[in-house]
């Protein structure tokens, strides 16, 4: 038979009374507390941007070598390679047939020479004749002639004697200029025809041009800049360009832009442009690729704050700011390249707002925080590493003046 248990009557009003105040509480459960994060006022710097380039050395000056003179190389001066000096012999040609040819000109302006002293003193002769009429005036005017037919005689000569002297001297062939030489295309024995064989390929080394295009874009920004007198135009301004090589990770190379073209290329929409690089030592090698970076902006007053701090809202850039009242609210800024490891905002930011820059993934617009004041500091050496910036045409890179 089941045992039953029988509660008195009061000991049931008494679980009546403790179930209906539990379900009839004082209140709602106390709120979470207030994300906590870590705020700063931006760095400030005054900037200058830097646009990045990519492109190549170019020698100033480079010559394929040909003879001015036909004939056989009698020999070879110079060793493959080397560096060599304008106006060092690199090449002689066989001199003895324009030795020769040289000899028999000036043979030629003996005799014309002989000829007008000759007419000459047939002419003075026939002064007197003409003076006591011994000699008709037909036969004096032969004779005056005959003086002026030498004299052009002696003067076709002395120019024949010219030509044959420089065809001498063109058989050493010297380079034009200073620089580096390659190697030799022919060799001793070897038959060389004036313009047309190539000896060899000479080309300078310093200074040295790296040339580059540039998109239309940045040469509009330039011309704008120029006409708002922020930044000279690199036609007529010697605009400072750095140039970092494929195993460097700094900019030692400093240079100065010399050229823009005339026209935008229709078929890639670039602008060819080249900047004058000293190189004393010839380490710098036509040919050999290179980044540079171009002076893309006058100074201006910026705000720097880490990447972390920055959130993007579709096309927009925000960061969170703390106000007075202790709520974080989003704001809508523009940004630049970085500086000092920093990201740069242009627009959007004044210089005592407090910018979260911890604990951002925590925050919703408008709600409070417990904030914490640290001192915002670079995150590295003004060094301006290359930067991804988000508006065309933007500035690679940036550093702080």
């Amino acid at each position: 038979m089941p045992i039953v248990f029988r509660w008195p009557a009061a000991s049931l009003i008494t679980l009546a009374a403790l179930a209906l105040s539990a379900c009839s509480g004082s209140g709602k459960p106390p709120p979470p507390p207030a994300p906590q994060v870590t705020v700063a006022v931006p760095l400030q710097r005054d900037v200058v941007d830097w646009d990045e380039y990519v492109g190549r050395f170019e020698a100033i000056q480079d010559v394929e070598l040909r003879p001015r003179v036909s004939g056989t190389i009698d020999r070879v001066l110079f060793t493959n390679g080397q560096r060599v000096r304008a106006g060092q012999p690199l090449f002689t040609i066989d001199p003895r047939p324009y030795a020769a040819a040289l000899g028999q000109a000036q043979a030629q302006v003996a005799k014309a020479n002989a000829a007008l002293i000759n007419a000459r003193s047939e002419l003075a002769r026939a002064d007197k004749l003409l003076a006591a009429q011994a000699i008709s005036k037909e036969e004096y005017e032969t004779k005056q002639a005959n003086v002026r037919s030498a004299a052009a005689d002696l003067a076709a000569g002395q120019a024949n004697v010219s030509n044959a002297r420089l065809n001498l001297g063109f058989t050493t062939v010297r380079s034009p200029i200073t620089g580096l030489v390659s190697d030799r295309r022919v060799s001793k024995g070897n038959f060389a025809t004036e313009g047309t064989t190539v000896l060899t390929r000479v080309v300078s080394t310093d200074p040295i041009w790296f040339s580059f295009e540039g998109a239309e874009s940045f040469y509009l920004k330039y011309l704008r800049q120029d006409r708002k007198g922020e930044r000279g135009s690199s036609r007529d301004t010697a605009n400072p360009v750095q140039v970092q090589l494929a195993d460097e990770s700094g900019y030692r190379w400093h240079g100065r832009m010399e050229f823009v073209d005339n026209a935008i290329d229709t078929n890639s929409g670039t602008i060819r442009a080249h900047a004058v690089i000293a190189n004393p030592d010839g380490f710098l090698t036509p040919g050999m690729f290179g980044r540079a970076r171009l002076l893309g902006s006058g100074t201006y007053h910026a705000m720097l704050v880490p990447d972390e701090a920055i959130i993007t809202d579709q096309t927009r850039k925000l960061v969170y700011v703390v106000g007075k009242d202790g709520k974080a609210s989003p704001r809508p800024v523009e940004t630049g390249p970085q500086v000092e490891g920093l990201r740069v905002i242009k627009t959007g930011l004044a210089p005592t707002e407090l910018v979260v820059i911890e604990g951002i993934t925590n925050l919703q617009p408008g709600s409070p925080v417990q904030a914490k004041k640290v001192t915002m500091r670079p995150k590295a050496a003004n060094t301006s590493p290359t930067s991804q910036p988000d508006s065309a045409p933007p500035a690679s890179e940036a550093t702080a003046n």
